[in-house]
């Protein structure tokens, strides 16, 4: 393994692919190892190694060394006759690694989607051991007295109709799609049509989306400065704002801070010098490091769109960071 490479495994069956959203070179099973080499937004880039039959291989007159040669794919194994780590497509660019008779050991390095990956060094969850049997029921005095009934179990809540319980199993985008989520057992899924074995299921749940990410998209600044926002709050919620801000301090919201993500880090600044109002700039994680760099009572040209322009607790305008130009 070369330096930089981290071990992981596949937690869902899942497409591996050429690059993000490209061509699909295999479909790996849960339990795979991978090597991690790099990373894209969402996606994963890793290695993958493992056997192949040598019948259904070619020698291929690309970069590669072979090439999957059968029409319905062949298996990716963890050695020879072991066990199946994958299904490798039909046309799969192979690096080969070794040889044993009638086996060939191969490499390939592709794309896969991070949320199906888990980190090597994860456990399963060791399960709950079964309750112990209630002990029995001692027999009844001989005063003759009738013993004590055990009382019916409450008998298990009924789910909806139309809904079903799928705790662990991923979410694909379509039948072998990528995956989307991975249910949980905190609900059932309201299953809305069926294709052989496969259900389409709704899912209903919340994510974090400040009101100015579906605002307007325009970034053309405004001439709008912080007492406007605070004289109308909702008024201007998306517009693009371009101030020359005192620096203050970087900070991170604490759960009370009910307009930023528990946790997300903000400019703590002042608009027009150290007497000026304050104003708090939510700082997206891509400009995090220049964010830490800033020093205390430097002057920084932010561009940044209104999330509101009074935030719950203090009353103090909050835009999300655009970009920030440190002064001379």
């Amino acid at each position: 393994m070369t330096l930089g490479q981290s071990a992981a495994t596949v937690r869902v069956e899942e497409n591996f692919r050429r690059a993000p959203n490209d061509v699909v070179v295999a479909r790996l099973n849960p339990g795979t190892p991978l090597a991690v080499v790099g990373s894209d937004g969402d996606w994963l880039q890793v290695d993958v190694v493992g056997w192949v039959w040598l019948s259904s291989l070619q020698s291929s007159d690309s970069d590669f060394d072979l090439v999957v040669a059968v029409g319905e794919g062949e298996n990716l194994r963890a050695e020879p006759q072991g066990t199946v780590l994958g299904r490798l497509e039909e046309g799969a660019l192979l690096e080969e690694l070794g040889r044993e008779p009638g086996w060939a050991q191969v490499r390939r390095r592709g794309w896969i989607w991070s949320a199906s990956v888990a980190n090597s060094s994860a456990t399963a969850a060791t399960p709950a051991p079964p309750p112990a049997a209630p002990a029995p029921t001692p027999p009844a005095a001989s005063t003759g007295a009738a013993p004590t009934p055990t009382p019916a179990p409450a008998p298990a809540a009924r789910r909806p109709e139309g809904f079903a319980s799928v705790v662990g199993a991923p979410i694909l985008t379509a039948p072998d799609g990528d995956t989307l989520a991975v249910a949980s057992g905190r609900g059932d899924l309201q299953v809305v049509s069926r294709e052989g074995n496969w259900a389409r299921v709704r899912l209903d749940g919340w994510v974090w989306m400040p009101t100015s990410s579906e605002a307007t998209a325009d970034a053309t600044p405004t001439a709008l400065v912080p007492s406007d926002l605070t004289a109308d709050p909702a008024a201007h919620v998306g517009r693009v704002v371009s101030w020359t801000l005192q620096f203050i301090s970087l900070e991170r919201a604490e759960e009370l801070r009910t307009d930023f993500r528990r946790g997300e880090p903000f400019l703590l600044s002042r608009y027009g010098g150290p007497e000026g109002p304050f104003v708090y700039v939510a700082v997206p994680a891509e400009q995090e490091a220049v964010a830490a760099g800033l020093v205390p009572l430097e002057t920084v040209a932010v561009t940044g769109r209104v999330r509101t322009g009074a935030s719950a607790l203090t009353g103090t305008p909050i835009i999300d960071l655009l970009s920030l130009e440190r002064g001379p």
